[in-house]
């Protein structure tokens, strides 16, 4: 099918950052052992109430037309996917991902929502046609991904003239779960960005790199995430990160043990704090 011509880009906002190891940027070659603890994580996360009420927040800026068509780019195991397909007026959603792992793993936990599918694909080539999609989403996949200006390209170009685009992304360069300089624990954060994150900086580029796109973006709002009582979500990062540095070398097993312990005596005593920033935006395809 021929495409039309997309917006002449303004040239790269800033050179795009180059980060090794980013498991969600070659998810296709994760074991299935990898993949099934990266899909356990991203259930944990999609059901914490602090990260619901910032999709909310964020969701809440979106109106959408009555009939409309849903795209989620980067859905991983369909958590906002779901999410979307019950919304008042939205005929159907597709959700994709190059992952055929977690896609079936969507396909099971969404079984019931009959407005909702899910298909491979990479966000920078999607098998859609021109002006197809009334809204596309990315949620916390663009700093996984080596070129965004690609994806942002794809999403302006099925997005039919006035449609809308969300994007949501953690500015990853603040994870911490340090008390203070020095702390052990943050080790734990800077290995788990290391193995995770492409561009952790991503969302501070977040706006000039929409509109470069060709897309008019509304205002970069803030949201932020801390977890300190009975931390989960921030407990499974730290794991992570744990074993991350325990399968490289740079710390005995033993050490990765001693670090997840000290996690949960904070935690059982009151002393846990995790943080993240996170941004979103919305933004318009012109008429």
């Amino acid at each position: 099918m021929r495409r039309t011509r997309r917006p002449p880009r303004l040239g790269r906002v800033t050179q795009t950052i180059r980060r090794p190891g980013d498991a969600f940027a070659q998810v296709t070659e994760l074991d299935d052992a990898e993949l099934e603890q990266h899909a356990q994580r991203l259930e944990l996360r999609a059901a914490d109430e602090r990260q619901r009420a910032m999709r909310r927040e964020y969701l809440s800026r979106i109106e959408v037309r009555d009939g409309a068509r849903v795209l989620e780019i980067g859905c991983g195991t369909g958590p906002v996917s779901r999410e979307l397909a019950v919304w008042p007026g939205v005929r159907e959603v597709i959700g994709v991902d190059p992952s055929p792992f977690f896609l079936e793993r969507a396909r099971t936990l969404a079984v019931d929502l009959r407005n909702l599918r899910f298909e491979p694909a990479d966000g920078r080539n999607l098998p859609f046609a021109n002006a197809s999609f009334d809204l596309a989403v990315f949620h916390t996949t663009l700093c996984h991904i080596p070129d965004p200006e690609a994806a942002l390209g794809e999403a302006y170009r099925v997005l039919r003239p006035g449609g809308t685009l969300a994007a949501f992304d953690g500015d990853y360069a603040t994870l911490t779960v340090a008390l203070g300089p020095g702390d052990a624990l943050q080790a734990c954060a800077e290995a788990v960005l290391d193995s995770l994150v492409h561009d952790p900086w991503l969302v501070r580029r977040l706006r000039p790199l929409t509109a470069s796109a060709g897309f008019e973006p509304d205002r970069l709002w803030s949201h932020g995430y801390v977890e300190s009582e009975e931390p989960r979500y921030m407990l499974a990062v730290i794991d992570l990160g744990a074993d991350t540095l325990a399968g490289s070398g740079r710390i005995a097993e033993a050490t990765a043990h001693a670090l997840k312990q000290e996690a949960r005596r904070r935690a059982d005593t009151g002393l846990f704090f995790g943080h993240i920033a996170y941004a979103s935006l919305v933004a318009r395809r012109p008429e």
